[in-house]
């Protein structure tokens, strides 16, 4: 796998992104390149921002993809012009990608117990372990040291990469990416104590006091799979844990970056976008297309509505209706946040007006005693 190991004409990208083009169609192009690291006659010059435009002045690239009307790049004879800049880069970017080679069938040191199905055209690595009543699909690809509980199931044209542990009885969409030493499938964070803890009283007390203590802890047992759904992602260091009695899922479509938590129970809808170090607690209901920025926290037994938007480091607390934007911690509709971060930014001026006032006052009352 090397940067020129793919080329392609320039009427054949442009095809390919359902771009327009102009000037050379035969140009061949073997690397996708930045404007400003351009190097030679073979690279196309990502400008599908106005600002890099300027940078297409005297390139040593072929051809650029550039986003709007021809006289906005006109100085560069052979270009592509899109629309929508993202669109056009996955297109663009999925035409040059090349998978992480692994050689077809199984590698002579993979693990297959008895009773396991394989499928038709696998991929299996070096020290795979599939364990018995598993599954694995059609052209799936298991790279190298990946984990397979007993009765589990991949999905056919799955991609599991190095490291990954899926748990017995998880089942796995069809065409899911699974990075790096992802966890799906671990027990649940789930505990009890005999008599009412330290958390229970103080949800009693309105959190105000606690009045008891954690003198042991009680293990409930998950005896749920995780259903991962068709064309799922799930980022490298992903964990996702086994429900309790119902199924922790993930409908398809969704799309989970790296570090994330997801507890048990939880029930994510499709299309949804979560972003890296979220972290939700057990029992939560995500509803469709919701997006979850960075750092976001969710407690337990929250509900999030079709379409709403965490933004990056919200502490969500609870429920969040359908095609509503929270932030902040605890989270608010975002124009209550923003109205507090604008008064939390005053406050200084505020605290200077009202210690002048106060050294008037004190003024003013000296000198009535002193009449």
């Amino acid at each position: 796998m090397g940067p020129m190991s793919k080329t392609f004409t320039l009427k054949e990208i442009a095809d390919a992104v359902g771009g327009k083009l102009i000037g050379d169609g035969n140009l061949r192009i073997a690397r996708l390149a930045h404007p400003a690291d351009a190097m030679g006659e073979g690279d196309l010059a990502l400008a599908m921002d106005a600002k890099f435009l300027a940078l297409l002045k005297g390139t040593k690239a072929a051809a650029a993809m550039v986003v709007g009307e021809e006289k906005d790049s006109a100085f560069i004879a052979s270009r592509i012009i899109v629309g929508r800049s993202r669109v056009a880069m996955a297109k663009v970017t999925a035409l040059f990608a090349e998978p992480v080679y692994i050689e077809k069938g199984i590698h002579k040191t993979a693990v297959i117990e008895k009773g396991a199905k394989i499928g038709k055209n696998p991929s299996i690595g070096a020290f795979v372990y599939v364990a018995r009543s598993a599954v694995i699909g059609d052209n799936a690809v298991l790279h190298p040291q990946a984990y397979i509980g007993e009765g589990a199931t991949i999905g056919d044209d799955a991609l599991i990469y190095a490291g990954a542990k899926i748990g017995a009885g998880t089942k796995i969409g069809n065409r899911a990416i699974l990075h790096f030493n992802v966890s799906i499938g671990a027990d649940g964070f789930s505990f009890v104590t005999p008599q009412m803890g330290s958390v229970e009283t103080a949800k009693e007390s309105g959190g105000g006091d606690v009045t008891a203590s954690n003198t042991s802890l009680i293990r409930i047992s998950s005896l749920a799979p995780v259903i991962i759904g068709d064309d799922v992602e799930i980022g490298a260091n992903t964990s996702i844990d086994r429900g309790t009695i119902v199924s922790t899922r993930v409908g398809n479509g969704t799309k989970i970056d790296n570090q994330v938590q997801i507890g048990h129970n939880v029930q994510i809808g499709e299309n949804c976008m979560i972003c890296g170090r979220v972290g939700i607690a057990g029992s939560v209901v995500i509803g469709n297309r919701v997006v979850l920025g960075g750092a976001v926290g969710i407690a337990d037994h929250a509900t999030i509505g079709d379409d709403a938007i965490a933004m990056a480091m919200s502490g969500i607390p609870g429920n969040v209706a359908a095609r509503t934007i929270v932030g902040g911690m605890p989270a608010v509709p975002r124009a209550k946040w923003m109205e507090r971060m604008l008064y939390i930014g005053r406050l200084k001026q505020f605290f200077k007006k009202v210690e002048g006032l106060a050294e008037r006052v004190e003024k003013l009352e000296k000198n009535g005693k002193n009449d």
